[in-house]
């Protein structure tokens, strides 16, 4: 029998690793920019800050929201806009899934949580109280992924006292390929700031240092 030449040996070696590797490396998804909740009613913003996922309120169907269920009442006036709602998500090893908290401002309490990144325009979060009871939703794509946070920089350092958000400035990041801008409903109001870097807001920059 004809034995294969010693540098098709090697081709196939070559091509057998880069089939292994290949579901690995599938695995590496991205789930920064902002999302839209199933009920259309707002948008996160999820950012990688200090090696967690964290996501904001970036936009609201009607503006003005107020945290008003919040358990601690110096925090009942509070706008939602820019509200941090995924806590410190940490990821898995071997899996586009994060584990940490959720914020949810229509009871005031916070949940054990997991987001996990189904494909790379939809995205399913889960919440559950003391391991039971869990229930979850999946969010469809905006726009993103997104850039790093210059608060990431291997300096470590902390955010300045008083370091604006870029509130005001419209920062749209190029959305995916299959990915469509969600258009509101006819006639509601639109919040038309932009919370920009999440991991400068009060609320992340202070839990992330």
């Amino acid at each position: 029998m004809l034995q294969p030449p010693r540098y098709a040996k090697r081709t196939f070696l070559y091509l057998g690793l880069l089939l292994f590797a290949g579901p690995t490396a599938a695995l590496a998804g991205d789930p920064t920019g902002d999302w839209q909740v199933a009920d259309g009613v707002a948008h996160i913003r999820v950012a990688a800050c200090h090696g967690s996922m964290w996501g904001a309120v970036a936009w609201e169907k009607i503006p003005g929201g107020r945290d008003k269920n919040n358990p601690d009442p110096a925090k009942r006036s509070r706008l939602t806009l820019g509200m941090p709602i995924l806590l410190d998500m940490k990821k898995k090893a071997g899996s586009d899934e994060w584990a940490g908290k959720v914020y949810n401002a229509k009871d005031g309490k916070t949940y054990d949580a997991t987001i996990t990144l189904n494909s790379p325009n939809e995205l399913e979060i889960e919440g559950c109280v003391l391991g039971i009871l869990c229930g979850g939703e999946t969010w469809k794509r905006v726009s993103g992924p997104i850039p790093s946070s210059p608060a990431n920089d291997a300096s470590g350092a902390a955010p300045k006292a008083g370091a604006k958000s870029s509130v005001g400035k419209k920062a749209s990041p190029a959305a995916p390929k299959g990915a469509q801008k969600a258009a509101p409903a006819p006639g509601s109001a639109q919040e038309t700031e932009d919370i920009g870097d999440i991991c400068l807001l009060p609320g992340i920059a202070g839990a992330t240092h």
